[in-house]
């Protein structure tokens, strides 16, 4: 054993051994969508006459902490995202709308002297008064007290700031019920001593003698001054305690907001998710048997085409996971639904640099009359590595794309494909490739090579041989087939329009799961009838109901819930998702730029490894994938929403990766075409077909049985993201083949160029 393959040996054991301790020892943070909660993202909205610097945020960060953490949650998550927004995820929360209230109000607590009644004022709205402050009105002057007298407040002499802490509390012995005592802290002390004896110096029963306490623009409480306060010398001690003939659970709140602090700034709710824990449970172990039963699937494919060297491969896919759970852990990463699902495909992908070497250690066999199996497979992987680093690239930039550009789960399947990418590296150049050292290095192989799996050519490639097709005959006919392909796609968006999904649109959508299948047309027309004609209603699985609608009240979110529930004898809330439509118009602009973005810098990356002309076919071809993808889902009538966003991204990356493995064939050949004096650029890239076949069919073969076993098993939540895969799947291994080729060979022969490329 070499010097080198001693090291590449201990390094694999290395890895494999800090992946083991990093996957026993530290657990992975699963997102709200896999173990049930409620996420809600706050929006700061900045007045004229709030402080709202560069740390306006982070210091409302901090004070939703602290109420959070007065919520008792366990492992509650709030981050900062982007310029102005905050996340927040409560595990168990089933309730957003209270959540909501108790982190969105602002809290603004102050205390004022009330200068008299002023009966010909003109009282705020009812509904504003209960909304809390405006963002774009002063406060108001005059506001009602309990009882409704409008009252002239002065400017406020404390605020929340000056409070040390609040409790609510029960006294039953004097019937004041349930009222909240307030403790001020230093020059607050003095404050409020000094207000209550200026009210003191009024007349007993004078309106003036009053303290008006004032949250969020409404009065909770203006008693009277005592009489037995003496003038000038106010109220000592520094506590006072709020009466509004609160229920403890008023009490607890206004205690719980006053002793958090008020919010820098205002906050307004731009989106809510619920997600029941029984569904997230069903998506783990969907998910899980997925992963299982795929494996299994391509292991036992990869062992019968490639026997020994295929069942190193299996070995190494099992560490392949191992790495990329432990990358997972060690990151901090947050696996979610759409992260499990490209963890899961990650694992197809993975088998390809491993094909990609067995192919090119077979033809180094066949072309070099027996060598021995160790030559071939040091040659093998030699060859291959140029077409496995452009090809995992670029995958790699439509992750890092879907990281940048993309929010939530969508973002979490950016991060967990990435990792699985970078592990199938590690997992094919390093593990593998010392699993195989170690393996054709024993003398039992030398004398027995049929037993490595690469010492033939294999079926694909021998028929190939045989039939000898030439591919690039007419490629004007490939390309009337895509451009066929392209039309029909392109009729069913004209026709039929895109549905797309509340995260583009805005509104809140509702997934329930019934005890008896229950028929749209039927939900349609109840709730229709209970106020919502315009409802989209569809159904999944067999007791699935999601019900999309516009922006919805609480009292209009019971009535859809009621209308539902009338229709089957059971039906039960399985997840509630709620997107402002400023948020939807943002994130429908922001995947736009996100596949713009896509094409174009894979169009650069291209350009400088391939030369523009391949670059310009394969983005080509790219661009035919999208629309076909797109056309495919406006036939079927499915969601465009954020999860195909991400399934049309990872198609991106797969169309592109197959293409890279052609065009590098093709650069190859016509070096050696070059120095043969060959310059039939379309016979060279039928050959690069030709030779690169083997692997594009066993490669999409093994990606077929994940994302089919992600389909049969990965439920209802998985079903139209592995249906967008298998789609782009077939879409993009047939373009790479006969559309991008075929247009670069017409390309090339429009140049009229004397050099190949």
């Amino acid at each position: 054993m070499t010097r080198a393959q001693r090291i590449r040996g201990l390094l694999a054991l290395a890895i494999v051994a800090l992946s083991l301790y990093v996957a026993m020892s530290v657990p992975v943070h699963l997102g709200l969508d896999l173990r049930g909660g409620t996420q809600i993202v706050l929006e700061t909205r900045p007045t004229a006459d709030d402080d709202a610097g560069p740390d306006t945020v982070d210091r409302t960060v901090e004070v939703l902490r602290g109420r959070v953490d007065a919520l008792g949650v366990a492992e509650p998550t709030i981050v900062r995202s982007g310029s102005d927004r905050i996340v927040v995820e409560l595990p168990g929360v089933q309730d957003p709308a209270e959540a909501a209230e108790v982190l969105g109000r602002t809290a603004r607590l102050s205390f004022h002297h009330v200068l008299g009644t002023a009966p010909d004022a003109i009282a705020p709205d009812a509904t504003e008064a209960a909304a809390g402050p405006r963002p774009d009105t002063p406060r108001p002057p005059v506001l009602p007290d309990e009882s409704g007298q409008l009252l002239r407040l002065d400017a406020a002499v404390l605020t929340g700031k000056d409070v040390e802490k609040a409790a609510a509390r029960f006294d039953a012995q004097s019937g004041a019920g349930w009222h909240v005592t307030v403790e001020f802290k230093d020059a607050g002390r003095d404050r409020w001593a000094a207000l209550t004896g200026e009210a003191a110096c009024r007349p007993v029963g004078d309106p003036a003698r009053r303290v008006a306490i004032v949250l969020d623009d409404r009065i909770v409480s203006s008693p009277q001054v005592d009489p037995s306060v003496r003038c000038g010398a106010g109220i000592g001690g520094g506590s006072t305690q709020i009466n509004g003939a609160f229920d403890d659970g008023e009490a607890r709140e206004l205690a719980l907001l006053v002793n958090g602090g008020a919010l820098p700034v205002p906050v307004e709710t731009v989106e809510e998710r619920t997600v029941g824990p029984t569904l997230g449970a069903q998506a783990i172990t969907a998910s899980v048997w997925a992963a299982a039963v795929g494996s299994t699937l391509t292991a036992l494919f990869v062992i019968a085409v490639y026997r020994l060297l295929g069942a190193l491969a299996a070995v190494a896919l099992l560490c392949y996971g191992l790495i990329s759970y432990a990358a997972l852990a060690a990151l901090g990463a947050t696996l979610t639904l759409p992260g499990l699902a490209g963890f899961v495909l990650a694992i197809g992908m993975a088998v390809d640099a491993n094909v990609l070497v067995f192919e090119r250690a077979r033809e180094e066999y066949a072309a070099h009359h027996r060598p021995t199996p160790r030559s071939a497979l040091a040659a093998g992987f030699r060859n291959a590595l140029s077409a496995i680093a452009d090809s995992n690239i670029t995958t790699l930039i439509a992750a890092g794309l879907l990281f940048l550009l993309a929010s939530g789960p969508v973002r979490g399947f950016g991060v967990t494909l990435g990792i699985g990418v970078l592990a199938s590296m590690v997992s094919a150049l390093v593990i593998t490739r010392a699993l195989a050292d170690l393996a054709v290095s024993r003398p039992g192989l030398r004398r027995r090579p049929h037993l490595t799996g690469i010492a033939h050519t294999g079926v694909v490639r021998d028929r190939l041989a045989r039939g000898n097709p030439r591919l690039m005959r007419h490629p004007r006919r490939w390309l009337a087939a895509s451009a066929a392909a392209l039309v029909l796609a392109g009729a069913g968006i004209a026709l039929r329009g895109l549905d797309f999904g509340i995260e583009f649109t805005g509104g809140r959508q509702v997934e329930y799961a019934t005890a008896t299948p229950v028929d749209p047309d039927r939900a349609r027309a109840a709730l229709a009838d209970a106020g919502f004609p315009h409802a989209v209603v569809q159904t999944s699985g067999e007791n699935r109901l999601t019900v999309r609608t516009g922006q919805l009240t609480t009292a209009q979110a019971n009535a859809v819930g009621a209308a539902v529930g009338d229709l089957t004898s059971r039906a039960d809330e399985l997840r509630d998702e709620t997107i402002g439509p400023s948020l939807g118009k943002e994130l429908r602009r922001g995947a736009l730029i996100a596949l713009a973005v896509a094409l174009g810098a894979q169009l650069v990356y291209l350009a400088v490894r391939f030369r523009l002309l391949l670059g310009t076919a394969a983005v080509a071809a790219l661009a035919h994938d999208v629309v076909i993808l797109v056309g495919v889902f406006a036939w079927l009538g499915k969601p465009v929403d954020g999860v195909f966003l991400a399934a049309l991204l990872t198609v991106i990356g797969y169309s592109v990766n197959d293409s890279v493995v052609v065009f590098d064939r093709l650069r190859e050949l016509t070096r050696h075409a070059d120095k043969e004096r060959e310059t039939r650029f379309r016979d060279i890239a039928g050959r690069a077909l030709q030779q690169t076949l083997p692997r594009t069919v066993n490669t999409g073969t093994g990606a077929a049985l994940i994302l089919t076993a992600l389909a049969g098993f990965g439920g209802d939540s998985l079903t139209d993201f592995a249906l967008a895969l298998l789609i782009g799947l077939a879409v993009g291994t047939y373009s790479s083949m006969f559309t991008a080729t075929p247009l670069a060979v017409v390309l090339q022969e429009r140049r009229r160029s004397p050099q190949l490329l």
